[in-house]
């Protein structure tokens, strides 16, 4: 029987009351909770009522997640949810024309950024998952590889005591193991396509 996942095993403990998991959650996904608050633009005050919702339903919720490892996006849809219907009240308090085509574009047009910036960064909380779980020398030969520009393998065999000949090899390794982390596999199982999210990503962006 395999055992669980870290994030699994933090859900777990938290929805067993241990106050200890609940501290790590908070900590660790108030920057993912924030990041999607500050894409919707909301008042200070609305951002507020929404960060607090999130997390009073994750309180409720915390004991039925089916995919535990799924944390991450849960408490991404959660909060974007709860961004849209703070700004579908707001429309309501705001008189337009509905036969303003500009005013219709340019809705259709922040819907698509906000879609945009929302996809980016559920892929840089999945990375950082994802490559938290992973070996030391992965974590190493990856900084490495993808730092921009590129070291030459030379270097990379010099700076970290690896044969030129296995820097390839372990590096499709490492990458194949980040693949099959929960938080990648998660997020590569979305329905949304992300085709050559790991090829195109850079890790810590």
């Amino acid at each position: 029987m395999t055992s669980a996942s870290p994030i699994a095993a933090l859900v777990s403990a938290a929805a067993e009351g241990d106050q200890s998991a609940w501290n790590e959650i908070v900590d660790r996904y108030t920057p993912l909770v924030v990041s999607v608050i500050y894409k919707h633009r909301l008042r200070p005050a609305d951002a507020a009522d929404v960060n607090q919702t999130l997390w009073l339903r994750l309180v409720e919720q915390i004991g039925r997640l089916r995919e535990p490892e799924a944390l991450p996006g849960w408490i991404m849809t959660t909060t974007r949810n709860e961004c849209l219907r703070v700004l579908r009240v707001q429309q309501r308090t705001h008189l337009y024309d509905p036969l303003s085509e500009s005013d219709a574009l340019e809705s259709e047009q922040v819907d698509a950024d906000v879609e945009a910036e929302l996809l980016a960064v559920e892929r840089r909380q999945a990375l950082r998952e994802g490559f938290a779980e992973l070996t030391d020398q992965c974590k190493r030969l990856l900084t490495k590889l993808m730092t921009d520009p590129p070291p030459s393998y030379q270097v990379v065999s010099e700076e970290l005591a690896m044969p030129v000949g296995s820097i390839g090899p372990t590096r499709i390794r490492c990458l194949e193991k980040l693949r099959k982390t929960p938080a990648i596999a998660a997020f590569l199982g979305s329905p949304v396509k992300r085709g050559g999210v790991l090829g195109a990503a850079r890790l810590g962006q």
